[in-house]
């Protein structure tokens, strides 16, 4: 062989392709939907007396604060469920609208209302349908939400308020429960924790923050949700 022929190049091989790790199902961040079907199975624990109020209470404000499936997975590990934390879908719905329930307008989504305040004010007041969950945001305004007269179409709602130096003031029917999941940092966060003696009342839930702002829930006198047992 002539030692002066060029040798030919050979292309090298290609790298194969990266390939990312799956992401463990329990490492999945958690959607609104996960968290509000964690919490129906726990409304069903407690309707059944498997779990006490306070125990109630407890579990869940940590299923509205957490972040992955995999965090909701210990607030329902020792109940009986059709679905599980890091599979929710199979979980039990929500009761049913009773017949009876007047026709109302639909809030703007079935599952989520948002009301705005951004130096001016919004609300929701008088006879209206309250969806899974509300978001209320005040910036240098206020938001008013009054579920006095309002129909309650699911056994527990959550209403996500964040306050920057504005208001959310939300009232509620005394004989619904009421919770508190939210924190105030150089503001107020005032919710009047209440549990109602009928198990099959509503539970309104009061997330979020105050920022220089403030939060306030509280039941108001006189008033009462009137198709508890519907």
């Amino acid at each position: 062989m002539d030692e002066h022929q060029p040798v030919p190049l050979t292309k090298p091989d290609a790298a194969p392709p990266t390939v990312a790790p799956a992401v463990p199902a329990d490492a999945i961040r958690a959607s609104d939907a996960d968290r509000d079907r964690v919490a129906d199975i726990l409304r069903e624990a407690l309707a059944e007396g498997r779990l006490t109020a306070e125990e109630h209470a407890e579990r869940i404000g940590g299923v509205y604060e957490a972040k992955t499936r995999g965090e909701l997975a210990p607030f329902v590990r020792d109940l009986p469920t059709a679905g599980t934390a890091a599979d929710p879908d199979g979980a039990r719905a929500a009761r049913p609208a009773s017949a009876s329930t007047p026709t109302l307008p639909p809030p703007r989504n079935s599952l989520t209302d948002n009301l705005i305040a951004v130096f001016g004010g919004a609300g929701r007041r008088g006879r209206w349908r309250v969806g899974r969950r509300t978001n209320a945001f005040a910036l240098f305004g206020g938001v008013e939400i009054d579920l006095t007269e309002a129909v309650f179409e699911q056994q527990e709602i959550v209403i996500q308020a964040t306050a920057i130096f504005g208001g959310v003031e939300i009232r509620v029917p005394e004989n619904v429960t009421l919770r508190s999941a939210g924190t105030g940092i150089f503001g107020g966060f005032d919710v009047a924790d209440t549990e109602a003696e009928d198990p099959a009342a509503p539970v309104v839930v009061v997330s979020g923050f105050a920022v220089f702002g403030g939060v306030e829930a509280k039941p108001k006198r006189g008033k009462r949700v009137r198709n508890l047992n519907a």
